[in-house]
């Protein structure tokens, strides 16, 4: 069996037993406490103990556990201990390997750098101001020769009661005692800072790990005095990632790759607890530039890619086994995180959520978006008129052809100028900018194509069923399918959202208006020859705010050769056309679904003679017969409409 012995007491010695868990190697990891245990999950190959050890019990322990090898991942300021791993595995020829932490890498001029503890002491008691002491409980002591120390400092600990009951001892009030794990972000050092009117921070040079540079970045940013002692005498030793190297090679084992996607929110400052250990324990970061650039503070390597297909070879080919693909925003919201994970399910990868723009924005402007409409205009089709049109509020993230301009455009074009909208830019970072106003008012303005915008419609139409009034229409001469005959057509045409229509000899263009409205993420071709019923749709997609309506101009079936395959046909008008327009549309899509009105016996036959020559099937004919009231003096009596037959059927092409 491949032994290894652990010393634990970091955040590397932590990744280093997650690394190794479920391997062909048995792992005993030793930390100082209780709470350490902790922190560690204990499996079939990782065994936890807990408890501080002298050299005689190390050595006993390497005897215990036949160790080939004694990982020292114990705290870079921890000499004493690190002193004696290495004489007990010299003693007992066991291979010893010392994982160093990388030095700070934070701005620190302007910070005083003192040798040791004994050096920290003296400094404060040349000062005066309150202190935040972010050194340990074990060091404590030495403070208390600071005058009016239980006052002046306060302390940050770990949550535990040796610790705690440690600094009671010493005169440490509770009020003067911070319990907590880290490593903290800048914004919550700051607001410790902050909470204990901090003039001076106390800290140890711990390393991107350790939270150095967060420590360092809020002392700075509040005027605080950053007093860093300094580490001992460097050391010999690697790196996390070369420990795991040696592990693997001296014992022959190929570790799975493992990969995080990992939404990193809006950009600066939105990452969570879990995607900053995802992205300190990476070997390799890849995602688009933008993106990469909001964790450079974390100095990792970083591979350029943006497609999922990218992404999926540079994961294969990298040497790199832990890998964080970064994505904005949220990998669940509209996130190419859906189409990466289709082609890594091998990897099997964790997906960490980000903070979306969506999120951050509702929460800037102090309002909620459980009750929005959600949809993207970034890189895709998006009917925004009928969104804002029909819901009271909607969320649209912009971008590329459909940016913030375009759509305030298309919103006045059709009659949505009072609608109130906000815009938020660059969210998160120091040009943030969030405008408001009315569609009009900011129509014309200058935007960020990247944006996220906020409609309150207070007048959105929000009936869900189909059947407009005839009234709704704007009329002339030209011929209209009656509301009632609308209604059962668009019931027979089972429509999707998605749906790809057209609607040959659409007159008025009261069949499109409404196959529009149900196929808002489609669209609708409404073919006519006659321009002054063209004009007339034109009219009724403003007047009915219905933007997903493209008119074709011209007699069918010739004006269908260039429209894109159609998933439903409604054929309101053929012009004695009926079999060529019926085989345009099956030769594009040989399962299309087709409904066609007639008033006509002639249509009438001429369809059912179609159906025993085309490849459809499904057929089924609707006879309706409908009567309107219409008001006799005091009485209402039934006036007879000219029965109409619908009739219905579907390509066979989906069975050949």
């Amino acid at each position: 069996m491949n032994n290894v012995l652990l010393f634990a007491g970091t955040t590397e010695g932590r990744r280093i037993a997650n690394a190794l868990n479920g391997l062909q190697v048995s792992v005993t990891v030793s930390v100082a406490t209780e709470y350490g245990e902790t922190l560690i999950t204990p499996s079939e190959n990782i065994r936890v103990l807990h408890g501080r050890k002298n050299e005689a019990e190390i050595a006993a322990l390497i005897q215990e556990t036949r160790a080939q090898m004694l990982i020292d991942a114990t705290h870079p300021y921890a000499k004493e201990v690190t002193k004696t791993l290495k004489a007990v595995c010299e003693a007992a020829g066991t291979e010893y390997l010392r994982v160093l932490r990388a030095s700070e890498t934070a701005d620190t001029d302007g910070c005083v750098f003192v040798d040791d503890t004994e050096a920290a002491v003296a400094y404060l008691c040349g000062t005066q101001g309150n202190v935040l002491l972010t050194v340990g409980s074990k060091e404590l002591a030495a403070y208390t020769a600071v005058k009016d120390f239980a006052t002046r400092l306060f302390a940050r600990i770990l949550p535990v009661k040796e610790s705690a009951d440690a600094a009671f001892q010493l005169g440490f009030s509770g009020k003067n005692l911070i319990c907590m794990q880290g490593p903290f972000s800048e914004e919550l050092n700051a607001a410790m800072l902050r909470s204990v009117d901090a003039k001076y921070l106390v800290t140890k040079d711990t390393g991107v790990a350790g939270g150095f540079p967060e420590k360092i970045r809020a002392a700075k940013a509040l005027g605080v005095t950053t007093v860093v002692i300094r580490r001992p005498d460097e050391e010999k030793g690697v790196s996390e990632a070369a420990c795991l190297e040696r592990i693997y090679a001296r014992f022959g084992i190929a570790p799975k790759k493992e990969i995080t996607i990992l939404g990193v929110g809006t950009g600066k400052g939105q990452l969570t607890e879990a995607a900053i250990e995802a992205v300190q324990n990476a070997e390799l970061i890849i995602g688009a530039k933008r993106v990469t650039g909001a964790l450079e503070r974390f100095r990792k390597p970083v591979e350029i890619a943006i497609a999922p297909g990218e992404i999926e070879r540079v994961i294969r080919k990298s040497a790199a086994r832990r890998i964080v693909v970064a994505m904005s925003g949220d990998v669940g919201f509209y996130s190419g995180a859906k189409l990466l994970l289709e082609r890594v399910p091998d990897l099997e990868p964790v997906v960490l959520p980000g903070i979306s723009s969506v999120v951050y924005l509702a929460a800037k402007l102090k309002t909620a978006w459980d009750d929005a409409a959600l949809a993207s205009a970034h890189g895709r089709a998006a009917n925004a008129v009928a969104l804002v049109g029909r819901n009271p509020k909607v969320f649209l993230l912009t971008g590329g052809e459909w940016g913030v301009h375009a759509i305030l455009d298309l919103l006045v074009q059709y009659g949505l100028s009072d609608v109130r909208v906000a815009v938020g830019e660059n969210l998160s970072y120091e040009n943030e900018r969030i405008t408001r106003g009315t569609a009009a008012e900011l129509c014309g303005k200058e935007f960020d194509p990247l944006a996220v915008m906020l409609t309150e419609n207070s007048a959105a139409r929000t009936v869900v069923t189909h059947g407009r009034s005839d009234e709704d229409f704007l009329r002339t001469d030209v011929p209209m399918t009656k509301s009632e005959v609308r209604a059962v057509t668009l019931s027979k045409l089972k429509l999707t959202k998605n749906a790809v229509c057209w609607d040959v000899g659409a007159g008025t263009g009261s069949v499109s208006i409404e196959m529009a409205e149900a196929a808002e993420n489609g669209v609708v071709y409404a073919v006519e020859q006659k321009p002054e019923a063209c004009a007339l749709i034109e009219r009724n997609k403003r007047h009915l705010r219905v933007s997903n309506v493209t008119v074709v101009e011209g007699a069918a079936p010739e004006a269908l050769s260039d429209l894109p395959s159609p998933t439903h046909v409604f054929i309101g008008g053929s012009g004695g056309n009926l079999r060529e327009i019926m085989e345009a549309a099956l030769s594009k899509n040989p399962a299309v679904r087709i409904v066609l009105n007639t008033v006509t016996a002639e249509t009438f036959a001429e369809a059912t003679a179609v159906f025993g020559t085309l490849p459809v099937k499904n057929e089924e004919i609707v006879e309706l017969n409908v009567s309107r009231a219409r008001k006799a003096g005091k009485y209402h009596l039934m006036t007879a409409q000219n029965p109409v037959y619908i009739i219905v059927c579907e390509g066979a092409g989906a069975d050949a």
